[in-house]
């Protein structure tokens, strides 16, 4: 029986790509490039920095330039952190639906704290939320277990009867390992990727879908 639901943030939770896209472009403005489309930056997203890097110089951590380049994204995007970054259509219907069941909900992400918190309070749910599980919060990030088992002691409900969604295959990894059940945002960034292809427990088209599986 579920009991909770816990969800990735960027690109499940919450669309967050005009955001990143936009500390992006500021980077390669301050180089006099043009500014990549979101189109192209979209299904990075869920990859951080290194997915966003990758995307508009066609770096990877290998690259000299590589960590002086992160630490500027890094900071060029928590200086713009929640200019355009909103839920998704259909979230709010679908955490109204969950909290009217009675059950609780909460965030587990491989976004670092400093980012993560402010952003889950700037879009209006850090009072509902029943945890913000960070990618620094546990020793180890997604794929690893940790942050999902951690995210179920926050809001003490057993791991068994929580689901989580994410749009990347190492959330259903990270799912899978901590014997959650697995849900695939197929709306999401999916990082080029084919979410059926990850078999997942519950694959959803929206959000709002969810609430027939609870």
């Amino acid at each position: 029986m579920i009991k909770a639901v816990l969800f990735d943030l960027d690109g499940t939770l919450a669309d967050t790509a005009p955001d990143l896209g936009y500390a992006l472009n500021l980077m390669r403005r301050a180089r006099g490039l043009a500014d990549v489309p979101l189109e192209q930056t979209r299904p990075r997203t869920s990859m951080g920095a290194r997915g966003m890097l990758a995307a508009g110089f066609g770096i990877g951590a290998d690259h000299a330039d590589y960590e002086a380049m992160r630490l500027e994204f890094l900071a060029n995007y928590e200086a713009n952190l929640c200019r355009e970054s909103c839920l998704f259509p259909g979230m709010s219907e679908l955490l109204d639906g969950i909290e009217a069941r009675g059950l609780r909900w909460g965030v587990v992400t491989n976004k670092a704290e400093r980012y993560a918190l402010p952003l889950i309070e700037r879009l209006g749910l850090a009072t509902r939320s029943g945890c913000v599980i960070g990618g620094d919060t546990t020793p180890h990030a997604k794929p690893h277990p940790a942050p999902l088992l951690a995210g179920a002691e926050r809001i003490a409900i057993p791991a068994p009867a929580c689901l989580y969604v994410g749009d990347d295959a190492r959330d259903i990894e990270a799912a899978r390992a901590a014997g959650m059940g697995a849900v695939a945002a197929a709306y999401g960034y999916l990082n080029g990727h084919d979410p059926q292809a990850w078999r997942a427990d519950i694959l959803i088209q929206t959000p709002v879908e969810l609430l027939a599986h609870l």
